[in-house]
């Protein structure tokens, strides 16, 4: 990989800790020195760093520095691919390393996408750098074939989910449910809808108790009013606003699909709503929570169903959360919980708990009391 000819760290230190709010360090400043050599090239980082640092809007299609930036070459590699992790429709996930340090990381190199789309992803890392469980963004780099930017982050050594959910503990899942909130709390502070909360976008170091929300890719920024693309998150875990069309939707699109998370952990079973296609998906939503609960949501907000759907939905009576629990899971499944889950899994997505109720409910008093007990011996 082309690290173009810069260490994007020194611009982007905004993305990595809590040094991305300082100002810039005095050797990037005008006038000091800096490997790029060059006083004009030396202030125009400089500039750019400031940018970044302050959250200015920058522009890849305009913004001729970083270009000139990150189009300049390096002579040796910064980091080596060591395996295939996953892939996305926008995107594909290696294992790397470092090779200046032998540091583990890990490469998401970019299918080729508008400029936009990449500006979005980039610019939502650098809002949220330092807050508490997201995934920490360490460096930029190109592909020199592609051109794509690649994006270098943190590594994770996390545990398969489908390998992992089934050996959990009661107080693993409040504790795990708790340090995800945290994150999304914290992103939905900052104005930022992730858009793809799912068991795949949730990193567990489960040795070190780790918990890291990745993958940012279909994250956007929240305006009341405005009214967004329906065709985001993953099938099993789309809100029913989604399903019907419903496009002036909000943060509490994450806090379903947290709930459909949580559903197939404490139920054991994965996913919890199983469609097969996104009609079926609603279909299968309906059948647990009911169609009258569905009609008062359409009728509030004078949604027209496609007469196909309408149809393929029928008429079902609301299930009960207790027809799920059976001799698998029971040790999982506390009135709290079920409380905690009915809170968050309803249709009328302004009924839903925000991300700092769900923080506050009872379920979650144990692990603040444990948390609590930390802080108090630090």
């Amino acid at each position: 990989m082309d690290t173009g000819g810069f260490d994007p760290r020194r611009i982007l230190e905004a993305l990595n800790g809590e040094s991305c709010r300082g100002p810039a360090p005095e050797q990037w400043r005008d006038g000091g020195e800096g490997p790029m050599g060059g006083g004009g090239r030396r202030r125009a980082l400089a500039r750019s760093r400031r940018d970044l640092a302050r959250g200015h809007e920058y522009s890849f299609e305009t913004n001729a520095v970083f270009f000139s930036l990150i189009n300049l070459r390096r002579e040796q590699d910064d980091y080596e691919v060591v395996r295939k992790v996953g892939r996305g429709k926008y995107s594909e996930v290696f294992e790397g390393i470092n090779v200046n340090n032998n540091e583990k990381c890990v490469i998401k190199i970019l299918k080729p996408v508008k400029k936009k789309k990449i500006k979005r992803e980039i610019k939502i890392l650098q809002n949220l750098c330092g807050g508490p469980n997201i995934v920490k963004l360490l460096d930029i780099v190109r592909d020199q074939h592609s051109k794509t930017p690649s994006l270098i982050f943190e590594y994770i050594n996390n545990t398969d989910f489908k390998v992992l959910y089934p050996t959990l503990t009661d107080y693993d899942i409040r504790y795990y449910i708790y340090e995800l909130l945290k994150a999304l709390d914290y992103c939905h502070s900052q104005g930022i809808m992730h858009r793809d909360v799912k068991p795949h976008n949730v990193m567990i170091d489960h040795e070190l108790r780790k918990l890291r929300l990745i993958d940012w890719g279909l994250a956007e920024f929240y305006h009341p009013g405005k009214e967004y693309n329906v065709r985001v998150a993953s099938r099993y875990f789309k809100g029913p606003e989604l399903l019907v069309d419903l496009q002036d939707y909000d943060y509490s699109l994450d806090m379903w699909s947290l709930g459909c998370m949580f559903a197939g952990m404490i139920f054991r079973k994965e996913p919890f709503f199983y469609g097969h296609d996104n009609h079926d998906q609603l279909v299968k939503i309906a059948k647990v929570l009911g169609t009258d609960g569905l009609n008062a949501y359409l009728n509030k907000y004078r949604i027209e169903l496609d007469p196909q759907l309408e149809a393929l939905v029928g008429r079902h009576s609301r299930k009960p959360w207790s027809k799920f629990i059976n001799a698998d899971n029971q040790h999982l499944v506390s009135p709290e919980a079920i409380d905690f889950l009915d809170k968050l899994l309803r249709y009328d997505h302004q009924d839903r708990l925000t991300a700092r109720e769900a923080m506050a409910h009872p379920y979650f008093l144990q692990v603040r009391a444990a948390e609590n007990s930390r802080t108090r011996a630090q």
